[in-house]
């Protein structure tokens, strides 16, 4: 539970240090490539992303299985399991290398309407290097899974801050050094596979795991697909969310476009990583739990106490997006940028149900119960896919972002929780009767801050922002603190203020 404690600090540090470096990383970015190849980068970079799906699943049940094998106490089959996981990905590594060449060589059919003849080059350079990067990647990435399943957060979280610091400024070297975007694939690839090699080397000398070939049981294997292909399905569905958009405006508009509607993924990413940040330390947790008992009601509670927490933190960062965004989106990348702001609204008020329930996703992972969840999505993803392209000629990036919202809310929404009552016998009545009550204050201070602010007529400067950005957080807080926060919550509150100040 102490290393649950600190990853879940070190997490939203990380989070903080990202968001810091990204505010500095971006705007120079954007303006040392320009619009248009910037537009280039996140395209290729969200078309060649589909090769994450060829994971299928497995890195999931690589925490998953030996999380619970982990109960059992069984060093022998777990040195069987990462055997089977590691040959599992050294095949889906070469895998990737054939399908990622497919892809290349078709860019001229795929994206020949939105490309100029040297951005088609440019873009199969970038995916034979990303090709490459996933290949190397999948294999590796075994051993980030097993320092997740150990629970080793602190070892995870430092890695990933020394990560988020160092790759930009490595980037920003390189674009400074007048190298354009295949430079930039290179560096960051390279950075990946650096961080990757050194969990390897964790595992080996802290871990002491041992990696064995011998066959294993075909039960188990059965069972570790049937888990893994549901979670399979559910990723293709998320990167049809937040990849396939960027894809069509690629083909059927232009690069500027896409630039502007990939800045609106980066906001929901951010929001994404707030809301996974105490989240996906649980699945270890909560595999456990289930092997031992499975208890409805101890799920039913963690499922509250985890989403009251995920919403404070969420339901601050919408209100501050709602009043500060716009302004802050002109401030930092330009004007040009604008539509950005109601694009990343759209798809992140329905959103925000899935981000603030997603340790009900969690408790679905343990109990392998992801099967209802994935059909769901995926007829929701491909209504998604097909609606998107009839109407995208017409209503561009802001009618696109009009569909995936309507079908994140009504498939992560609406259904998901029905399912969460239904099969999990979660108390959904009692969760939306917390969010609701959190939800009252929220809406309140937002409101005033928002009506007297606008009322306030004055030159716009950074360190007026800043010093707004401020005042509402003060107020937003001092507001949450009154009138929202439990008595337990204000207990853990209380106790890590007093421990900080003591270690000081």
């Amino acid at each position: 539970m102490k290393q649950i404690k600190i990853g879940a600090i070190l997490s939203y540090l990380s989070i903080i240090i990202t968001m810091l470096v990204t505010l500095i990383y971006t705007p120079v970015m954007i303006r040392m490539l320009g619009q248009s190849e910037y537009g280039l980068y996140a395209l290729v970079v969200s078309f060649a992303g589909y090769l994450s799906i060829l994971d299928m699943g497995l890195g999931n049940a690589i925490v998953r299985y030996i999380s619970r094998n982990r109960v059992l106490g069984d060093s022998h089959m777990e040195s069987k399991l990462i055997g089977l996981f590691f040959r599992f990905f050294i095949v889906v590594g070469f895998l990737t290398i054939i399908i990622g060449s497919f892809m290349a060589l078709n860019v001229e059919i795929i994206f020949g309407n939105g490309l100029t003849i040297e951005q088609l080059n440019t873009a199969k350079t970038m995916i034979i290097i990303l090709t490459l990067n996933f290949a190397l990647s999948f294999p590796l990435s075994i051993f980030g899974a097993i320092i997740q399943s150990y629970e080793k957060y602190v070892f995870m979280k430092i890695a990933v801050i020394i990560k988020s610091i160092i790759q930009p400024i490595i980037i920003l070297i390189v674009l400074i050094s007048n190298y354009g975007v295949v430079a930039i694939v290179i560096t960051s690839s390279l950075i990946n596979l650096v961080f990757l090699i050194f969990n390897y080397g964790y595992c080996k000398k802290y871990l002491k795991i041992k990696i064995s070939f011998e066959k294993i049981d075909r039960i188990i294997v059965k069972e570790i697909m049937l888990y893994s292909i549901f979670i399979f399905l559910t990723v293709i569905v998320d990167k049809i969310y937040w990849q396939t958009d960027q894809v069509l405006l690629g083909i059927f508009k232009d690069t500027e476009t896409v630039a502007v509607y990939a800045l609106a993924i980066q906001f929901i990413g951010i929001f994404l990583t707030l809301s996974t940040a105490i989240s996906s330390l649980f699945l270890p947790k909560i595999s456990m739990m289930v092997a031992k008992s499975g208890n409805h009601e101890e799920l039913s509670n963690l499922f509250v106490k985890v989403g009251r927490i995920q919403f404070i933190i969420l339901g601050y960062a919408l209100c501050g997006f709602i009043i500060f965004g716009n302004q802050f989106i002109t401030l930092w990348v330009g004007y040009e940028y604008n539509k950005a702001y109601i694009i990343t609204l759209i798809l992140l008020i329905p959103f925000m149900i899935d981000l603030i329930q997603n340790i009900g996703i969690i408790i679905l992972q343990a109990k392998n119960l992801f099967a209802f969840r994935t059909i769901v999505l995926v007829v929701s993803a491909v209504l998604n896919i097909l609606i998107s392209i009839y109407i995208i000629d017409t209503y561009g990036s802001i009618g696109t972002a009009v569909v995936t919202g309507f079908f994140i809310f009504l498939g992560n929404g609406i259904v998901l929780n029905y399912y969460f009552k239904i099969k999990l016998r979660l108390n959904i009545k009692f969760f939306w009767k917390n969010i609701l009550k959190l939800s009252v204050p929220m809406i309140c201070v937002s409101t005033i801050y928002y009506l007297v602010n606008n009322n306030m007529k004055f030159e716009q400067t950074l360190l007026l922002f800043i010093i707004e950005i401020l005042n509402f957080s003060a107020l937003f807080f001092i507001f949450i603190w009154k009138f929202g926060v439990n008595k337990d919550e204000k207990t853990i509150v209380i106790k890590i203020v007093k421990s900080i100040f003591k270690k000081n």
